[in-house]
């Protein structure tokens, strides 16, 4: 990784304020396609729960980052996937190998939980994260062109995924 010592852990309820605070921090029209979240308004909500989310946390127990794995179809047909539906790294720390280890426990999560295969959703103008997607094995497996209107443009929903069945 580089010079720091993280951990990456299953996200509490006392997490709540410092994950909100990070999720202000990290929102841009880059990667959201909703408005940016209230000062002081929970982070966790009836379905966004702790459970759900893994969080990096740092030596001195600063929040760096966090990663949400979920089933995006609640069918028993479907409950080999997981999704990615959010991640953040701290825009100070960014670079650093944050992402990658959030996306190397969303992985264990998943492979955890029974799941041959993890997806998620990326916006297309979002280079940096396409890149460490991909250098994380996902590759693309279809394009919603033009499917948000994102700060007076239209951006594509870029569909990603890949088998957990390889390390």
């Amino acid at each position: 990784m580089s010079d720091l010592e993280l951990m990456i852990r299953p996200a509490a309820a006392d997490d709540d304020r410092d994950l909100g605070e990070l999720d202000r921090r990290c929102w841009s029209w880059l990667s959201d396609v909703a408005p940016l979240r209230p000062a002081g308004a929970p982070f966790f909500d009836e379905r966004h729960g702790p459970g759900q989310y893994q969080v990096a946390e740092l030596a001195d127990g600063r929040i760096a980052g966090y990663v949400r794995v979920v089933r995006s179809v609640p069918l028993a047909s479907n409950a080999h996937v997981r999704q990615i539906q959010g991640l953040a790294v701290d825009g100070e720390l960014r670079g650093r190998g944050i992402g990658r280890a959030l996306v190397a426990a969303a992985c264990e999560r998943a492979r955890a939980e029974g799941a041959r295969r993890l997806t998620l959703r990326v916006l297309g103008h979002n280079s940096p994260a396409r890149a460490l997607y991909e250098r994380c094995g996902f590759r693309v497996e279809g394009v919603l062109p033009g499917e948000f209107l994102l700060d007076g443009a239209y951006v594509d929903d870029v569909c990603m995924g890949r088998s957990l069945l390889e390390p």
